[in-house]
C-alpha cells in the first residue's frame, strides 16, 4: 500500500493510480478534511473521528435518513491545502493519524498555500472549472415558492394562482414559482392534465402578470405500462437491468420505469416534453430524481457510464435551461446549476435547522456555489401532517438562516400558518436579504467566473477556525451567525481576528461574543 503525504513539499505533483487501489496520506496535527457527500456535512469537517464513506455505493455515504438525498462528489479538501480526486466514485476513511482513499485513477495532491481556499481554488480550476454562466437571476433576486407542501401532490390551476395570491396579500414580493409533483396525468406524460389545469397558458400569463417566474417539477421516471411507457421500451430508451429487461425501480412515489439518461435520442425526447411546455410561457424546471441510489452497478445503459453517469447526465440535460433546480447531483461542480438541500424535517435539531450551514457549506465546497438551504420551515411532507402544528419560531429563524443563503425558498404560505409577530419576524427576514442583495448578486457572478463558494466556513479566510460550523461567510467580509436554538435570548458568536462591525453600528475585535437577541434579530458583521 503506497503511503503519501500530501503535505511534503517533496510529493507536490499529482499521483495517478490507474488501479483499484488503496493511497494512505498522513494527517497533520489539527488537519481537518470536507468533501464527498453533502448530506455528511454535519459529521464535516472530518478528522480526529473515525469514519468510513463510500461514495462508490448507490447511497454515496452511509446515513439511513438520507441516503442519496443530495449532491455528492469525488472531492476531499483539507484545511492544509490537501486535494483528493478521481473522476469515479471512491471509498475513503479517517483515523486519528490517517486518511486512506481507495478507487481507480485517484489524484493526491497539495496546493501550494496549503490552506482550505488554496485546495479549492487548485481543484476547482483543474478538475471542475467555473463555467462564466449564473442559473437565472431571479431565482436569487427573489424568493422562490413551491407548491409542495401547500398542495401536496394535488395542485390544481386554482390552488396554484391562489397560492400566489396569497404570498402577495401577505406583503410577500413575486418570486420565482414552482408547481411541484402531480401537475401532468401521470409519470413520463409531461403535459398538464386538463382536468386540474383547464388552461396552462392563461394560468402561466396571469402568474406572469402578477410578477412570478413560472417553473414545473419533472423527472426522468415513467410510469410503467402507459402508452409513453411503450412507445419509450419500444424505442429502446429505457433503463435495463442486468439481465436485459426493462428496469422497474422503487422511488418515493411509487414504482417507474427510468429513462436512459446516455441515449442521446432518449434526451431528446425529453427535451421535446420540456420545450412544448415551454412554448406555454413556462420559464423552467426542477430537476428532481435522477439519485444515484435509483441505478445499480451492472444496469445496462446506451453509454457505459454506472450509477454515477447517470445522475451526472440527468444534471447535464437542467444546463440548457437557466431556470432549473437540483436536489441530487454526481460532480456537476462549477456549472450553473441552483442546487437545493435536501426536505429537511421540521426540527431544531442536526437533521433539520441546525444542518442548513454545515450542509450549505459542503455544497460550496464540492463546487456547487448557487445553493438553497430547503423549503423555509423543512420540506419534509411527514412534518405537516393535517392537524400538526406548525412551530412558528422554529418557522421563524429558518427564514433568517436561509435569507442570506443564495437562494431563499418558502413551500408553506407564512399567512397561513403564522400569527402576525411571526409573520412580521419572516417580513423582515426578507427584507434583510433585500438589503444584501447586491452584495449576494456580486458574489453570484463571482462564482461564475471563479468558481468560489458563495457562503463559506470561517476556515476557508482564517486558519484555526475549522470547527465553527454553525456560522458562515458570505463572501469575505459578511459574517452570519443565525438564531439556532429554541427559545434563545443571546447568541455566542465567533469572530475571528480584524474588527467587526454589526448592523447596528456597534465594532467587535475578533473574539467570542455574546450577543442579546429576539425574535427579529439576525447576528449579521461586515469586517470592517
Amino acid at each position: 500500500m503506497p503511503k503519501i503525504n500530501v503535505y511534503d513539499d517533496e510529493v507536490s505533483t499529482a499521483v495517478a493510480l490507474t488501479t483499484d487501489i488503496s493511497t494512505t496520506i498522513s494527517i497533520s496535527q489539527g488537519e481537518l478534511w470536507w468533501g464527498g457527500a453533502v448530506a455528511d456535512g454535519k459529521a464535516m469537517p472530518f478528522g480526529g473521528v473515525p469514519i468510513s464513506r463510500d461514495l462508490a455505493s448507490n447511497s454515496g455515504h452511509l446515513r439511513d435518513a438520507t441516503d442519496g438525498a443530495n449532491q455528492s462528489a469525488p472531492l476531499l479538501l483539507s484545511s492544509a491545502g490537501g486535494v483528493v480526486w478521481s473522476e469515479l466514485p471512491f471509498t475513503f476513511s479517517f483515523d486519528d493519524s490517517q486518511l486512506v482513499v481507495t478507487g481507480a485513477a485517484v489524484t493526491v495532491e497539495t496546493a501550494p498555500g496549503e490552506t482550505l481556499r488554496d485546495a479549492f481554488q487548485l481543484a476547482s480550476a483543474r478538475y471542475f472549472p467555473a463555467s462564466g454562466a449564473t442559473p437565472a437571476r431571479e431565482l436569487f433576486t427573489g424568493p422562490q415558492y413551491n407548491t409542495w407542501i401547500e398542495a401536496p401532490y394535488a395542485p390544481t390551476q386554482e390552488a396554484v394562482i391562489a397560492y400566489a395570491r396569497r404570498l402577495l396579500d401577505a406583503g410577500l414580493p413575486p418570486g420565482v414559482l414552482m408547481i411541484d409533483d402531480n401537475w401532468a396525468p401521470d409519470y413520463g406524460d409531461w403535459q398538464f392534465d386538463s382536468r386540474r389545469f383547464p388552461d396552462p397558458r392563461a394560468m402561466v400569463a396571469e402568474l406572469h402578470s402578477l410578477g412570478f417566474a413560472v417553473m414545473l417539477w419533472v423527472v426522468p421516471y415513467i410510469s410503467p405500462d402507459g402508452a409513453v411507457f411503450r412507445e419509450l421500451r419500444d424505442a429502446g430508451h429505457l433503463l435495463r437491468g442486468a439481465d436485459g429487461e426493462v428496469a422497474i425501480r422503487r422511488w418515493w412515489n411509487g414504482y417507474s420505469a427510468i429513462l436512459d439518461l446516455t441515449d442521446p435520442a432518449a434526451v431528446d425526447w425529453f427535451r421535446g416534453r420540456l420545450d412544448s411546455l415551454r412554448s406555454l410561457g413556462i420559464d423552467g424546471f426542477k430537476f428532481d430524481g435522477g439519485d444515484i441510489r435509483d441505478f445499480r452497478q451492472g444496469d445496462l445503459f446506451a453509454v457505459a457510464s454506472g450509477p454515477v453517469g447517470q445522475t451526472e447526465a440527468w444534471g447535464r440535460l437542467g444546463l440548457e435551461y437557466p431556470f432549473n433546480e437540483y436536489r441530487a447531483g454526481w460532480k456537476m461542480g462549477g456549472q450553473p446549476l441552483a442546487q437545493r438541500l435536501h426536505d429537511k424535517p421540521a426540527t431544531w435539531g442536526a437533521d433539520g435547522l441546525a444542518s442548513l450551514i454545515p450542509e450549505g457549506i459542503a455544497q460550496g465546497l464540492i463546487g456547487h456555489a448557487f445553493t438553497c438551504a430547503d423549503m423555509v420551515g423543512g420540506g419534509d411532507i411527514a412534518s405537516f401532517a393535517p392537524g400538526a402544528a406548525v412551530d412558528q419560531e422554529q418557522f421563524v429563524r429558518y427564514a433568517q438562516c436561509a435569507a442570506l443563503f443564495p437562494m431563499m425558498q418558502f413551500s408553506i404560505s407564512p399567512a397561513r400558518v403564522l400569527d402576525d409577530r411571526h409573520l412580521t419576524a419572516v417580513r423582515e427576514a426578507i427584507a434583510l436579504r433585500q438589503t444584501f442583495l447586491p452584495e449576494i448578486l456580486r458574489l453570484v457572478d463571482a462564482a461564475a467566473a471563479t468558481g468560489e463558494p458563495i457562503i463559506r466556513p470561517l476556515a476557508y479566510h482564517f486558519a484555526g477556525f475549522e470547527r465553527v460550523t454553525d456560522q458562515f461567510l458570505l463572501g469575505e467580509d459578511i459574517l452570519v451567525a443565525p438564531v439556532l436554538e429554541q427559545g434563545a435570548t443571546s447568541r455566542s458568536v465567533v469572530l475571528p481576528p480584524g474588527s467587526w462591525t454589526d448592523l447596528a453600528g456597534t465594532t467587535f475585535a475578533g473574539g467570542v461574543i455574546q450577543v442579546a437577541v429576539d425574535l427579529g434579530t439576525t447576528p449579521v458583521f461586515r469586517r470592517s
